[in-house]
């Protein structure tokens, strides 16, 4: 049985409460333990929900016992006699997490952003999984990108999957970070701004993420208010299932960044022009020593409350990929550029200030933000991303990170040091951040772009060092932020088993377990395969060529074509395991269901080697282009055209393509013009994005639609010109083709039309045509 299982009606689930636990109360405490069973039973009724949402009526055969004495570290067992399966567990999202353990550990179920694959046995076997407990307190999820690059156009059913995914998966501290719009938006009309300032105030809807963050402002306004609205209804539901599952959601609060309206209504505040980032324009930044921050930052999170709720930890990032001004007119970081892609290149000139001067001004900062959220929510924790710390490390210095935290409680400021696998040495460099509690985490995805990869043997080593150190501080929890979703998800199935109890286990050990649960049937052949695409594509921490010389593109096919991409040193991995993976997992296939996971998986990598083949035939065009050696060239070229071809025609049956994303976006508008508009802002952020800085590719896909209509007739038209001039014996003029190509990505995204998807008639024989077109480079 595979594909998503629905909770019929009706169905009821036993739960006990330990006798133990009960008889060893004192008896002065007969009412709180009363009181304490009641709540365990309440407790319980979210855990059992999602355990049925995954396996419908058979979630009846599931016991549930939630542990009144608490634990300093999290923890699940099942124990399975006689055909039904009690499980034990901390708190809700334990037991929830140690269902889906069994479940995997058992090969009946598995969960995964590109399918579920449901074969539960008549009866389950007696087991008993003795007790397991997480490393980690929390165990963190999402990022504030994730908003803009996967979940603009979500409704609740999609929400609701992803919720259970994460219970399932025994994450407990997800940002939650959906509806906040409707909150800024009545702040700011309390301010006294007109919808009218504020339609040119926030921008479109898959690029909200960096309006939030203070990057951006009013980017392809404005913000359908219906857009807003749904949001608002959604997150409602969203913080509704999260908290029911005991999770602690991240919530909002405000950083500082005021609409330029807004600065423009105050010349009297302390109002800074913060620096371009990306070339877009400068956004105004309030000064938190100003009175008005602070009592902006109560209303907003009042008004917050009482829209959605309050919370325990609340996310503000003030100098994400930019700058805290120094000086007292902000001049030292309003003309300056900043990115990502330029942090750490050292040429940005020094603000005219003192080290005294510059960690007296960040402490005071620090203090200030925290004090913003105390004053409204005095036991919340403030919660910040660790990125900008190891992004702009020239500025960061770790007298500069000690001097921002300084002011804060120790227990009242969590850092996300999410970028431990681009950026390891954040937390070692700020000394554990000085007593305040911290997560540890990786990113791994960027911009929803698409590559397979991933290092399991990394993760599982560099985890297990971490929870053996003793300079550690207050390290609270673990959690993988992905700026977008539904990419390698064998990565995130293995790293948070590596968070509940399996640090011990590498990857050699974990994967006849999870092929088991994934594929139904495991062989030593399926295993080989598996350790061949470890090998291939699962050694590397991050994949180096999507940010390569100052541009983005997850491949070659996927950046802006330029006649220095024939010196790309080459993708990492190890392309001659990755290529006996893909072609031992080929032969296995057809022994398996039609539309399956391990399919699904095997079109996946085949088309990342694909990919990697395409590349060299690029770089092989290019290099004959530019010697004049025309015959070759064409011959390259040829190569690739036919493998892009037939790439675009394989992954029409894979999770996400452009018809999927632009058809999403269409059906969240609710009128015809807000669809074209949604489908056009679809479309330009995974190609144009904006701006005239880096970010064009930024979030490029390894999507259908892609290949065929943008990657391959973008590089025809610059090969054509390449060509043209070769020919001629005359100079490439790359600055005006490239010029050219800009005006036709622009037009390419300006279109408003939804892609139909195509799907391959045969898949494996689709595999198995496109490998023979593979090893001619």
């Amino acid at each position: 049985m595979a594909g998503r299982v629905f909770l019929p009606t009706g169905i009821r689930l036993r739960i006990s409460l330990s006798r133990r636990h009960l008889i060893s109360l004192p008896a002065g405490l007969a009412v709180a333990g009363a009181a304490g069973r009641t709540a365990a039973l309440e407790s319980s009724q979210p855990a059992r929900d999602a355990l049925a949402r995954l396996i419908g009526p058979r979630a009846g055969d599931f016991e549930f016992h939630l542990d009144p004495i608490p634990s300093d570290r999290p923890w699940h067992r099942a124990v399975a006699r006689g055909g039904t399966v009690r499980i034990e567990g901390s708190d809700t999202i334990a037991l929830t997490r140690g269902a889906y353990d069994f479940l995997k550990r058992t090969g009946a179920a598995s969960m995964s952003w590109e399918g579920d694959r449901i074969a539960l046995p008549a009866r389950f076997a007696d087991l008993d999984s003795g007790r397991i407990e997480s490393s980690f307190r929390h165990r963190a999820y999402l990022n504030p990108c994730t908003y803009g690059y996967t979940t603009p156009w979500w409704s609740w059913p999609r929400w609701e999957r992803e919720i259970d995914w994460m219970a399932l998966h025994g994450i407990d501290m997800p940002l939650a970070l959906e509806g906040q719009e409707h909150v800024w938006r009545a702040l700011w009309r309390e301010t006294g701004l007109t919808d009218e300032q504020l339609s040119g105030h926030f921008s479109a809807a898959p690029f909200i993420p960096w309006e939030r963050m203070g990057n951006i402002e009013g980017y392809l306004a404005p913000l359908s208010s219906a857009w807003i609205d749904k949001k608002r209804e959604l997150q409602v539901r969203i913080l509704e299932r999260m908290r029911s599952l005991g999770m602690k959601p991240v919530l909002p609060a405000f950083a500082g960044y005021v609409p330029a309206a807004f600065a423009e209504r105050h010349p009297e505040a302390r109002i800074y022009r913060m620096r371009s980032w990306e070339s877009f324009p400068g956004t105004y930044w309030l000064d938190p020593a100003d009175p008005l921050f602070a009592r902006l930052a109560a209303r907003f999170l009042s008004l917050y409350g009482a829209t959605y709720g309050d919370g325990d930890y609340y996310l503000a990032d003030s100098f994400n990929e930019t700058l805290p001004p120094l000086t007292d007119d902000g001049s030292d970081v309003r003309d300056a550029h900043y990115g990502d892609a330029t942090a750490n290149r050292g040429d940005a000139a020094a603000p005219a200030i003192s080290p005294e001067q510059r960690d007296a001004r960040l402490a005071r900062y620090g203090r200030a933000i925290y004090d913003s959220i105390r004053q409204s929510r005095p036991d919340a924790t403030w919660v910040m991303q660790g990125w900008l710390f190891g992004a702009d490390r020239t500025f960061w210095s770790a007298e500069a990170v000690k001097a921002f935290l300084s002011g804060v409680p120790d227990d009242r400021l969590m850092v996300l040091d999410i970028g431990n696998d681009r950026y390891p040495d954040v937390w070692t460099r700020a000394q554990a951040f000085h007593g305040k509690s911290w997560v540890y985490g990786y990113v791994h995805n960027y911009g929803g772009s698409n590559p397979v990869y991933g290092d399991l043997d990394f993760y599982q080593r560099d985890l297990k060092a971490l929870t053996e150190r003793g300079d550690t501080g207050n390290l609270s929890g673990f959690g993988v932020f992905p700026e977008g979703l539904h990419s390698t998800s064998a990565v995130y199935e293995y790293l948070y088993d590596l968070a509940w109890g399996s640090l011990d286990m590498p990857p050699a050990d974990w994967l006849p377990g999870y092929l088991a649960a994934r594929y139904g049937r495991v062989t030593p052949a399926l295993i080989e395969g598996w350790s061949d695409l470890i090998a291939g594509c699962l050694r590397t921490r991050y994949w180096t060529p999507r940010w390569w010389r100052g541009e983005a593109g997850a491949y070659l096919l996927f950046k802006r074509p330029r006649v220095e991409l024939a010196e790309f040193e080459g993708h990492p991995g190890d392309h001659a395991a990755l290529d006996r993976a893909v072609r031992r997992l080929a032969g296995l296939a057809a022994a398996y269901p039609d539309g399956s996971l391990l399919q699904y998986d095997l079109i996946d990598a085949t088309r990342h080697l694909a990919g990697i083949e395409i590349d060299t035939l690029l770089q092989r065009t290019l290099t004959a282009y530019g010697k004049a050696d025309l015959a070759a060239g064409d011959r390259a070229r040829r190569q690739a055209a036919t493998l892009v071809t037939a790439i675009d025609t394989l992954i029409g049956t894979q999770q996400e393509t452009l018809a999927s994303w632009t058809a999403d976006a269409a059906a969240a508008a609710g009128t015809t013009a807000e669809a074209r508009d949604f489908v056009h802002q679809a479309r330009l952020q995974v190609t144009v994005w904006g701006g005239s800085g880096g970010l064009h590719d930024y979030a490029s896909k390894a999507w259908q639609g892609l290949y065929s209509d943008f990657y391959l007739p973008r590089w025809t038209r610059f090969l054509d010109e390449m060509r043209r001039a070769a020919a001629a014996g005359t100079a490439f003029d790359q600055p005006a083709v490239t010029a050219r190509i800009a005006d036709w990505e622009r037009e390419w995204a300006n279109h408003d039309a939804v892609e139909r998807p195509r799907r391959p008639a045969h898949p494996l024989q689709a595999v198995r045509d496109l490998l023979g077109h593979l090893g001619r480079a």
